[in-house]
């Protein structure tokens, strides 16, 4: 140990570098998102080779005492399903051709053999009478049969899913530890490890892509067995983790395991046919977490990595992540001085001019559309007592996440959301029938506790506002909002030049209210959705517990998806508030009513829009919201007072617009750095212009338009604003 100190000491020396400090660079690199200061820990890190063996020598003893009893417990398993009759079963594929199978015998992969080899190779998962399914699972029944590919959602989760068992596998020979949770993810997957003596690092990637390599080529099969509770108690006696998810989360007498290679996992399946099937991979970062993100509980180990069918998709994917840190929010936002993070007020951002110039034109343009729609502003407190959250339900299930305080002997919160403000607003008087739909919208500040490790640039903040919305509604209304909200999102969408899915999700199996008002509010969202034209998707019992919901995910430049607009139903809140409107003609047959609420946002939180449009348009941001619209730039400094004049003019007209008259910078390095700096247009003036109240006019992409009088630029200046198109090059 004392020599392997030495070793790495004199190496850090070479370098500048204390050793006693560098021995916590295990710990910064666990924590990536913090701190520029630790980013240059994981640099020096990677200089110092791995002193860790490839696979622990001996490996863990848990490995052979699992292994045991997976392989007995299997045999009984298989002798069991060979004692069963077998019966000639009908397949039906999905172009409606049948086929002839045996139960117990024929698996979906036969069946995807007997119609063509490619099929079958290029095959992840099947999907039998709606259930994802083993490809080498037996059928058990009459069947209608789908065989998925990787280019299916569904099967590049399972194929993902997959590929962290082989990571999972990989991380007990090389640590050792406990494995937690290991998912499939939007884009890729990760496993969570309980590591009592050790950190992870960087430098550790080398060998996991080494024995995830060694693991692909032994095309070790996925191998599924359902076992009772207490044999998988005592399977996983060694590791707490998986000991707590069996009592606590398998609510059945039975569930399944699977094993490729020495790995057996708790897991529902289903999966690959076996690990040769992972071409292409890649360890892709590290960070620590808290066991099911409680921050009381212990701390873990995180690895995430990526995996493709083949080796021109993860070189695809590779280029792909280039071009994201190119335009990686966090690196704009700190080059064009938009915004930055301080670590005396985490995950609140402070917005510089630039910046703030971003942020209220957002916040305008959804302002000048509430105009036009109905929407009432209004302005709500952003301390409540907690009673009210009591009252919402929030206290209950959400207290965690929220900033909380007491003042005098009483506890009190900051607001995470609007909505419970919204319905003692309307609640403050009663209301008529004549008064709905009542459409409140709110840019109040709102503050929500996410754990410091969650933080992430301004996708994820504690400190946020958004263009949020409640409409409170008759039930016979809802189709008529619904129409008004999502019409409202495809404008904004447009100018952003943004596409968008639609999934309509419905009434989940624990749910709050009547079946027949459900149903009714199902349909009346279903025919909105049909009369907006837009492509859309059912998305069966995915609704949240208090109303169905319009799920909105757009897709950017870089055609990743993201999920900002929401229009949700909520039938809870104005039972929990009491809220009522009075229907009748008051002459004594009046009726109190029970509204509707519609939650609705478009930007979502403004913060969050800032960091996609930032990515979006990678820092060029289009002239109506570019925080530097016009750079005037003179030929000499003997023209400095004209240019100046000139800024003067266009920014008294309502633009961006400054004069770069630094001596000590040549008129072209000056135009160079307006175009780096993203000015969408630079002015030249000289002898000629100063003479005829004229510039000369080119584009930050060196378009150039020539000698233009300022009157026509500004002009044509407010053109580009009033159409906020995101093109520049429009003809003066």
């Amino acid at each position: 140990m004392i020599k392997a100190f030495r070793r790495i000491s004199s190496v850090l020396s070479a370098h500048k570098v204390d050793p006693i400090q560098s021995l916590n660079l295990r710990k910064v690199s666990i924590m990536s998102q913090k701190k520029d200061k630790q980013k240059e820990g994981g640099n020096i890190e990677k200089m110092i080779k791995s002193q860790y063996p490839l696979e622990m020598n001996p490996p863990p003893s848990y490995l052979v005492e699992r292994l045991a009893m997976f392989e007995r417990l299997k045999k009984e398993s298989d002798d069991k399903i060979a004692s069963y009759q077998s019966q000639i079963v009908t397949v039906t594929l999905p172009d409606g051709k049948m086929m002839e199978a045996e139960t117990w015998k024929t698996t979906p992969y036969d069946i995807a053999a007997q119609i063509s080899k490619g099929l079958a190779d290029n095959a992840v998962i099947a999907k039998v009478n709606g259930e994802l399914w083993d490809l080498d699972r037996p059928l058990e029944e009459d069947a209608q049969l789908q065989i998925l590919k990787f280019d299916d959602n569904e099967g590049k989760m399972v194929f993902w899913h997959s590929s962290a068992h082989i990571l999972g596998e990989a991380m007990e020979k090389h640590y050792g530890g406990c494995l937690c949770y290991g998912p499939p993810i939007a884009d890729g997957f990760f496993y969570d490890m309980f590591i009592n003596d050790r950190q992870v690092s960087s430098n550790d990637f080398e060998h996991l892509n080494t024995l995830f390599k060694n693991v692909v080529k032994e095309k070790q099969p996925f191998e599924r067995l359902e076992m009772s509770k207490e044999d998988l108690l005592e399977m996983f006696k060694y590791n707490e983790f998986k000991c707590r998810i069996i009592k606590e989360r398998v609510k059945t007498p039975t569930t399944t395991v699977y094993r490729c290679g020495p790995l057996i996992d708790l897991c529902r399946g289903p999966h690959v046919r076996h690990t040769g099937k992972v071409k292409a991979h890649k360890v892709t970062k590290n960070s620590s977490t808290y066991w099911e993100g409680k921050a009381e509980a212990e701390s873990l180990q995180r690895i995430y990595g990526i995996s493709f069918p083949d080796t021109k998709q993860l070189k695809e994917w590779e280029h792909f992540q280039e071009e994201a840190a190119k335009r990686d929010h966090r690196k704009l936002g700190k080059e064009q001085e938009l915004f930055f993070f301080h670590e005396l007020s985490p995950g609140s951002c402070f917005f510089l001019p630039k910046g703030a110039f971003i942020y209220n034109r957002l916040v305008d343009l959804i302002k000048s559309e509430y105009r036009k729609r109905g929407f009432h502003e209004v302005v709500s407190p952003n301390i409540y007592n907690s009673k009210l959250w009591v009252t919402s339900g929030h206290w209950q299930h959400y207290a965690e996440n929220m900033f909380t305080f007491e003042v005098e002997k009483e506890k009190f919160a900051l607001k995470p959301m609007n909505c419970p403000g919204h319905c003692l607003m309307f609640d403050h008087r009663p209301r008529s029938w004549r008064e709905l739909p009542l459409r409140m919208a709110d840019f109040g500040v709102l503050h929500r506790n996410e754990l410091s490790g969650a933080l992430s640039g301004l996708t994820r903040v504690r400190r946020f506002q958004q263009d949020d919305a409640h409409i409170f509604c008759m039930f016979e209304q809802i189709a008529d909002e619904m129409r008004g909200c999502l019409d409202f999102l495809k404008c904004i969408y447009g100018i952003f030049g943004f596409t968008f899915d639609l999934k309509l999700s419905t009434r989940p199996e624990k749910f709050m209210g009547d079946v027949a008002m459900w149903d009714k509010a199902e349909k009346q969202l279903e025919e909105s959705l049909k009369e907006f034209g837009e492509k859309w998707e059912l998305n069966p019992g995915d609704g949240a517990f208090y109303g169905p919901k319009i799920d909105i995910v757009i897709k950017d430049a870089l055609r990743r998806p993201h999920q900002c607009a929401t229009i949700q139903l909520d039938f809870q809140l104005p039972e929990r508030f009491n809220l009522t409107y009075i229907q009748g003609t008051g002459e004594g047959q009046d009726e109190r009513k029970r509204p509707v609420i519609i939650h609705r946002a478009i930007l979502g939180s403004v913060e969050r829009m800032i960091a996609i449009l930032t990515e979006n348009f990678g820092g060029k941001w289009p002239f109506w919201l570019s925080p530097r619209q016009v750079r005037v730039v003179p030929v000499v400094p003997k023209f400095d007072d004209y240019a100046v004049k000139v800024a003067k003019e266009i920014h008294a007209a309502g633009f961006e617009a400054e004069a770069d008259t630094d001596p000590s910078t040549t008129m072209n390095k000056k135009i160079r750095n307006a175009q780096l700096d993203q000015w969408n247009y630079i002015l030249v003036v000289g002898e000629k212009e100063s003479q005829n109240n004229t510039v000369n006019v080119r584009t930050r992409d060196n378009e150039v338009h020539g000698e233009k009088t300022v009157e026509a630029v500004i002009s044509h200046c407010k053109k580009l604003a009033e159409s906020r198109s995101n093109e520049d090059q429009v003809d003066f």
